[in-house]
């Protein structure tokens, strides 16, 4: 059992020169070695011990990825005190407030670029005593500090206060707490998941059994630096292995910071880079665009290319194996033609992608796999620190979620909690260092989850013979036939997105009902440009009619005679579709700030929608509602 203390002065031991962190703030990125950052962290402790912070007091940290986010975390850890990481995207007035004030904050550390949301709600919050700015030139309110200023105080900390935070930082132990980190409040008021010192060191030794970090590896930190995943699969996991990682270049506005991407991604070369399925998808209709710009020769060959490859590679574990041997010398050539200058779009070093967040498209696995940058899924939830399993490069098996991690314990149990066999679906359960400690202050909450010591993930899943957990979804999002009978709509819902331009977000819904619904948000666009040639609009009823018979038409694919009639099982494929009047956002709360769609909200808020598919008028997809949503114009997604 370890701490994050001893885990980064043990980096600090054996790589001290190795650069840690990369930041570009003008021209280039420049580098902070393990043992200037160690310098500067210890500065920031003694800064923050001489405000009178005390062990286990909480300390909120927002900010995008930079080095002074790293700097803040250990800092807080290094004076004994407990971080709660903070998304950027949460709003102030409730978001923000409901987790400063429920985790009793006594500071916060704050980027400029969100200090006004902080000023907003300051008196309104119960606990905050101090609000410290990570950036100069803020010409500060009161109770405010700068992040110079917190570092002069701790470089003037007397000798006997040095001693007296010398002792604490001794006698931190591995169960402290170290991060309360909140839930994104899917279904009620967010929970604080308790992680400790010890859950992230187990879990990122976990993750090294499966994933080789050579110290010389760079990634760029795409992903939120609050994100469990990058938390610990990023800052802690490369930490461990004296390898580094580059912060996104930042600007004003989180727009911005997107824009800098592809440029970063050059600059750095990074071997590894994390990523969800919502930046997967936008990296590969990149790609696409790209080679479409060539013509359509180039866009031909690159299709017949991806043919090639797919036969080629099979799943990943059985790539090259049997008569697949012969495709080999073509796949070489269109690899050399091809993939390669593709790759270069990446910087040239990368290795290979880390996926987590969701389920990830087998497809866009075939598609990377192809290229020559496999994403390899893996899965994992905050409460396990939180990664529990991974496909890894020396053995994989796309459409899996990878071999579970050394040093823990998982089984797929039924309902009455009795353990299945090898190839049964149950609800997956852990147990292992890496389980959170609770949730702070819901005692309730905390023992419905964890029992025994074990951790019921309420996801869905199963083993297969050779080791590989398949994650099937949420058992809150199951639908369930009116016969009881249960099934995950996850796949059927990204392939109707994935597969049909016309679509751009999609949810299914049976409750015990006599059918499944789906609740559609159209791709305008795409719609409109099918209307075109037969001089038709969404205003006009014949161009409505016309729409809903193409988009009847995309999801008739997946019934008998059509092209995908074998995907899924007939019975759960949706019998009445809604067409909606606005997309599901972070702005109508009907997306979290990992980009998830939250399923409870989503029915709720269209309720009456809902309520009016299982009507008989509803059930005809050529209903009055649907035609309005249509004539009336959608609220396109933020991201699209």
């Amino acid at each position: 059992m370890k701490t994050i203390i001893q885990l980064f002065e043990n980096s600090v031991d054996q790589f001290g020169k190795n650069p840690f962190l990369w930041e570009k703030t003008n021209s280039s990125y420049q580098s902070v070695s393990y043992e200037s950052l160690y310098e500067e962290v210890q500065q920031f402790a003694a800064g923050l011990f001489s405000l009178g912070i005390k062990k286990t007091d909480r300390i909120g940290l927002l900010s995008e990825g930079r080095n002074a986010w790293v700097l803040s975390e250990l800092g807080i850890l290094f004076a004994g005190a407990v971080n709660v990481p903070l998304s950027v995207k949460l709003d102030a007035q409730n978001e923000l407030k409901f987790r400063l004030n429920h985790s009793e904050a006594c500071i916060v550390v704050v980027s400029k670029n969100h200090l006004e949301k902080i000023r907003s709600i300051k008196d309104h919050l119960e606990s905050i005593e101090t609000i410290i700015v990570l950036d100069e030139n803020i010409e500060l309110q009161e109770k405010e500090i700068s992040l110079s200023q917190l570092i002069k105080l701790g470089k003037e900390l007397s000798e006997n206060d040095r001693s007296e935070l010398n002792e604490i930082q001794k006698n931190i132990e591995a169960d402290d707490d170290a991060n309360i980190s909140y839930t994104s409040g899917t279904t009620a008021d967010p929970k604080g998941i308790i992680l400790t010192h010890n859950n992230y060191a187990s879990n990122v030794y976990q993750a090294s059994s499966l994933m080789e970090i050579p110290a010389s590896f760079k990634t760029l930190l795409i992903l939120p630096w609050d994100h469990s995943f990058a938390h610990t699969a990023g800052i802690y996991s490369f930490m461990l292995k004296g390898a580094s990682i580059a912060a996104v270049q930042q600007g004003k506005s989180s727009m911005e910071a997107l824009k800098n991407i592809p440029n970063n991604i050059k600059e750095i070369k990074p071997d590894i880079i994390l990523s969800v399925p919502a930046l997967a998808k936008n990296f590969k209709k990149n790609i696409e665009k790209g080679i479409k710009a060539k013509g359509p020769k180039v866009e031909k060959l690159f299709n017949k290319a991806l043919e090639v490859a797919y036969k080629y590679n099979g799943s990943g574990w059985d790539k090259g194996k049997g008569s697949r041997m012969f495709l080999k010398p073509l796949y070489m050539f269109y690899d050399k033609i091809l993939f390669s200058k593709v790759r270069e779009n990446f910087g040239g070093n990368l290795k290979f992608f880390v996926g987590g967040g969701a389920l990830l498209d087998i497809e866009l696995q075939r598609f990377f796999y192809a290229i020559g940058i496999p994403m390899y899924q893996g899965y994992g939830l905050s409460e396990a620190s939180p990664i529990i399993s991974s496909n890894a490069h020396h053995k994989h098996k796309l459409g899996s979620s990878g071999l579970i991690v050394q040093d823990m314990d998982l089984k797929i149990c039924d309902d009455n909690g009795n353990s299945l066999a090898v190839g049964e679906k149950g609800e997956i359960v852990i147990k292992g260092g890496n389980v959170m400690k609770g949730y702070w202050k819901n005692e309730k909450a905390s023992a419905e989850t964890l029992r025994d010591g074990w951790l019921h993930t309420g996801d869905m899943g199963y083993v297969d013979q050779d080791g590989f957990l398949y994650v099937l979804g949420r058992f809150k999002s199951l639908l369930i036939a009116s016969d009881g009978e249960k099934f995950s709509p996850e796949g059927i819902e990204e392939a109707f997105v994935d597969q049909s331009p016309l679509l751009d977000q999609c949810i299914l819904h049976n409750n015990q009902d006599a059918y499944t619904i789906a609740l559609i948000v159209p791709n305008k666009g795409a719609i409109m440009s099918q209307l075109k040639p037969h001089n038709l609009t969404l205003e006009s009823e014949e161009g409505q009619m016309m729409a809903l018979k193409l988009i009847q038409n995309e999801l008739n694919q997946y019934r008998p005679r059509g092209k995908h009639e074998d995907m899924f099982p007939h019975r759960w494929l949706p019998t009445a579709i809604g067409i909606l009047p606005e997309a599901f956002t972070e702005e109508n709360k009907l997306l979290n700030s990992t980009m998830k769609v939250v399923r409870d909200r989503v029915n709720s808020y269209f309720k009456e929608y809902v309520d009016f598919l299982y009507t008989p008028e509803g059930k005809n997809i050529f209903n009055s509602k649907n035609k309005e949503s249509l004539k009336n114009g959608l609220k396109q997604q933020s991201f699209n």
